[in-house]
């Protein structure tokens, strides 16, 4: 064998010495892929454990990624803008922590108190969250006047507790302590809500006893009634209790108001549903149930200063 052809041999061996190398590291990396792709699915389903309800709800709001809420935002501390303009209070913070259990984000829009029942079963919003009273007239859709059906109703999922309380101009309570107090005197309050519906039946409490008669003056939110009694056209303001302490705390730093009586009618603020979304309220009431057992629930309203309202059971038509 000559020298030339020993070179060659020698050359071939090494380039298919070669050529196996680079099979084998392709071989390692094929696998380390496949590891890769085992790691890739471990990560899915840790993602999918840090949204444990998310099979929970139904597909359509999967497959968007939102919860769409009906909410009158000038309701401090539940619901209001910051100064930055950006949505704060205990119903978006509670909403949140929701939230984190169902893998969806909740996306809060305004509207006026009365409008949010209408907005649910127009499928405007998914749910409406806005401090509102779970009560028996609301779950069937029966009007608190005329006592006559108007609608579907909606389901609640039932997530704090507020009696309602009045209050005053500061040093202006006129020996307002109850609200048989009241007869005679002029109310400023919310339109629709639980304290306008109270206000209404102490009107006539008042007129059957042979009193002057309570009038009442609605508004559209709770700032405007404010306003109308800053302006001494009105007597008195009536909202939940978290609503009027946190007015009483702040308004013009903690000069323009006083709550006057104690607070009454304590019930619960439910988050309403449209009648037939069972899927969804049920997804709901987990997620309530789940922040207020990991003790989420408990962090808010204490944040919050309303840990008295705070609940232990997530409910379904709870209210009376």
């Amino acid at each position: 064998m000559t020298a030339s052809t020993t070179r060659r041999t020698t050359a071939a061996r090494s380039r298919l010495a070669a050529v196996g190398a680079i099979a084998v590291a392709g071989t390692l990396l094929l696998t380390g892929c496949g590891d890769q792709t085992k790691d890739k699915g471990a990560g899915d389903s840790t993602s999918e454990s840090k949204a444990p309800l998310a099979d929970k709800l139904p597909q359509a709001i999967r497959d968007k990624g939102v919860i769409k809420v009906g909410s009158d935002i000038a309701y401090a501390p539940v619901e209001f803008k910051d100064d930055s303009g950006k949505v704060v209070g205990i119903d978006p913070d509670i909403a949140a922590a929701m939230g984190k259990q169902l893998g969806v984000t909740f996306e809060f829009e305004n509207a006026t108190f009365d409008t949010l029942v209408g907005g649910l079963a127009s499928k405007r919003y998914n749910v409406a969250m806005s401090a509102m009273t779970d009560t028996k007239d609301r779950q069937e859709g029966i009007d608190g006047d005329t006592g006559k059906k108007v609608g579907a109703g909606v389901d609640f999922v039932d997530y704090f507790t507020a009696g309602v309380s009045l209050y005053t101009n500061k040093g202006e309570d006129q020996g307002i302590k109850t609200w048989d107090d009241l007869c005679g005197k002029t109310m400023a309050v919310q339109r629709n809500t639980f304290s306008h519906d109270l206000a209404k039946d102490q009107a006539k409490k008042c007129t059957d006893a042979g009193e002057q008669t309570l009038k009442i003056e609605p508004f559209d939110t709770n700032p405007e009634a404010e306003t109308r009694m800053r302006s001494k056209g009105a007597d008195v303001v009536s909202a939940d209790f978290p609503i009027a302490a946190y007015s009483v705390k702040n308004s013009g730093g903690g000069k323009y108001f006083e709550v006057v009586g104690d607070q009454v009618e304590a019930g619960p603020y439910g988050i309403a549903v449209a009648k037939g979304n069972d899927e969804l309220r049920d997804a709901l009431q987990a997620a309530v149930q789940a922040i207020i057992d990991n003790g989420e629930y408990q962090k808010i309203v204490e944040k919050w200063g309303v840990a008295d309202g705070a609940i232990t059971e997530a409910k379904i038509n709870g209210g009376s």
